[in-house]
């Protein structure tokens, strides 16, 4: 049995980030894990049982939404700062360390997508973290938006953020898109239909709206977690990458893993960007669980 309780800590500014923290039926002090989401994710999207699984896995582990996602606060709503995200997950790490469960000298971190390339920015810069999994990461913003967005696509992505500069300087809201659609003339972050059916599964209790600022897809396109690849190292590195991944690209991510200092590990699974959480779920996080067993165990 594994106990999940609901959880808040304080970020900056004021705000309140909130998640679930799931506790082994077993004494503690517990080795932890702490995880978030993607891209405009919230943790109802797929990650619960990857959570379960390292908690019977004898891990207590922290979930938490991102600002401005979910169940955390912060304004505006649905927009994605890399740097915001990183800056608030040290807080989540430092938020395990306070809890008598935890054994706060055997911490890793878990990011998958988006969230995969802040595994790398932290394991490269957090040293109270001792080992890193970054499944399915983003390693380079840019190159990821030369493979996805057309060319003759660019002008008006470049004319919407230009756009949404001005009307925020006119003191408007930020803009937004969605964040999946079938439909060639609503702006979305993505339509492939592996994306639509993973966005818009069911998330019981989940708070989540699909939509996006405008301005995090310009993030996006500027973020390069993977110039921080060479500095993880001493941290242990486990890579769990897709072999036919089109939305954060095998080949960036096989790249940065030839990059990555020892001591690493890849894992290779069939499929796409997102059956990690479906197909071959039990896979990737066997894989990371025996990762963590290994270097927090």
């Amino acid at each position: 049995m594994v106990e999940r309780e609901n959880v808040e800590f304080a970020a900056d500014a004021g705000v309140t980030l909130r998640g679930w923290l799931f506790l082994p039926d077993r004494p503690g002090p517990h080795p932890a894990i702490t995880m978030a989401h993607g891209y405009a994710g919230i943790k109802e999207h797929g990650l619960e049982p990857f959570a379960r699984a390292f908690a019977e896995g004898g891990f207590a582990v922290l979930l938490h939404d991102h600002r401005a996602f979910g169940a955390s606060e912060g304004e505006p709503r649905q927009d994605v700062d890399p740097w915001q995200q990183i800056t608030d997950w040290r807080r989540a790490i430092s938020y395990l360390e306070s809890r008598p469960e935890v054994d706060a000298d055997r911490i890793g971190l878990w990011g998958t997508s988006y969230a995969g390339g802040h595994a790398i920015v932290l394991g490269a810069t957090d040293r109270r973290l001792r080992a890193v999994v970054a499944q399915v990461p983003t390693i380079s913003g840019f190159e990821q938006g030369q493979r996805r967005v057309a060319p003759e696509a660019v002008a008006a992505l470049e004319e919407s953020f230009a756009e949404d500069e001005r009307a925020r300087f006119r003191g408007q809201a930020p803009r937004t898109q969605a964040v999946v659609s079938s439909d060639p003339a609503v702006p979305a972050a993505y339509r492939t239909q592996e994306a639509l059916d993973f966005y818009l599964q069911p998330a019981p209790g989940g708070m989540w709206e699909n939509k996006v600022t405008i301005r995090s897809t310009r993030a996006a396109r500027m973020y390069e977690p993977g110039t921080w690849i060479t500095r993880v190292s001493p941290t242990p590195l486990l890579m769990v990458i897709a072999l036919n991944d089109t939305v954060t690209v095998t080949d960036l991510a096989l790249a940065a893993y030839e990059r990555a200092l020892q001591p690493k590990r890849l894992h290779l699974l069939p499929g796409g960007h997102f059956d990690p959480y479906v197909e071959q779920f039990d896979q990737a996080s066997s894989a990371a669980l025996a990762w963590f067993r290994e270097h927090l165990g």
